[in-house]
Formats: structure tokens, sequence, C-alpha cells
């Protein structure tokens, strides 16, 4: 095994309808089982909904809407020093905000009862256009403890 590191990133393909590396990313977080038909199925059902929800003619501009708006900014890691425990705040990449992003929004639509999957993933990607909902909450909850846990910013690695 070469203890080389990789200096490049696989690129994802774009979706096949609308053309976006970011749908293709959100399409394959979606996949459980290597089933990317049925999760292509549900997102493009969900895309279709979503857009008759907040009325507008681009679902794709939509959608990166939501995304952008349930992006956290901030996120606190455990760090111990001395024996104790603290909470350091740190800023997070790019990739990673699009990515933790998605993540809740899959995770909450998952957890609505009584839906099926893409009434759900169209609701919540619409509360995240509108900047509320489950997913904003919890982008704000990660956002509050990170400013609580200011004063070990120095701690930063």
């Amino acid at each position: 095994m070469s203890r080389r590191r990789r200096s490049f990133k696989r690129r994802n393909v774009p979706d096949p309808i609308y053309q976006s590396v970011t749908l293709a990313k959100f399409i394959n977080k979606m996949m459980i089982g290597g089933k990317k038909a049925t999760a292509r199925r549900i997102v493009y059902g969900a895309l279709e909904d979503f857009a008759g929800r907040v009325k507008t003619d681009s679902p794709l501009e939509a959608f990166e809407q939501a995304i952008e708006n349930a992006r956290p900014s901030l996120e606190v890691k455990t760090r111990r020093i001395g024996g104790a425990n603290y909470q350091v705040p740190v800023e997070i990449p790019s990739e990673r905000r699009t990515a933790m992003a998605m993540q809740w929004i899959i995770t909450i639509s998952r957890s609505k009862p009584g839906r099926t999957m893409a009434e759900s993933l169209a609701s919540e990607l619409a509360d995240c256009f509108n900047n509320q909902g489950a997913t904003i909450k919890k982008k704000d909850d990660t956002h509050r403890m990170a400013e609580a846990n200011r004063a070990f910013a120095h701690y930063k690695w």
C-alpha cells in the first residue's frame, strides 16, 4: 500500500437532467444500497414538488439556494488539553459545509413519518429555501454552540 497522499480529488459526473455536480452529489448521498435509479427518481420528484411549493421556474437554482441557506460556517471540535476537554470552535471548509447541509436535509427528511420520501424531501427543501425548519434550526444550534465556546478559540490547532 502506497504511503503517498494523492494530490487529486475525484470529480463527480453531473446528473443527466440538470447537468449539476451539486445535484449529483446530493443524489449520491440519498442513495441506499447502490440503488441510484431509485435515488434519482426520489430527488427529481422532490425537485418538481419543491419548485411548485416555492413557485419558481428554475428548480436547480432554488435547490442551490436551499443548500446555501442550510450550510453552516462554524462547528465545534473536542480538543483535550491538560486533562480537560474543550469544545473549540473551528471554521468549516467549503466542501464540508455543503456535505453537512446535504446530510442534515436528508437525515431530517428520512425521520419524518407518514409521508413518502419525495414529499418530505420537498418540504424540507422548501423550509431551507425559506430559512426555517429543522435543518436551519440545526445550523443555528451549531453556530450557537460555537459562539458559546468562543473563549476556547485560542486552542485551535
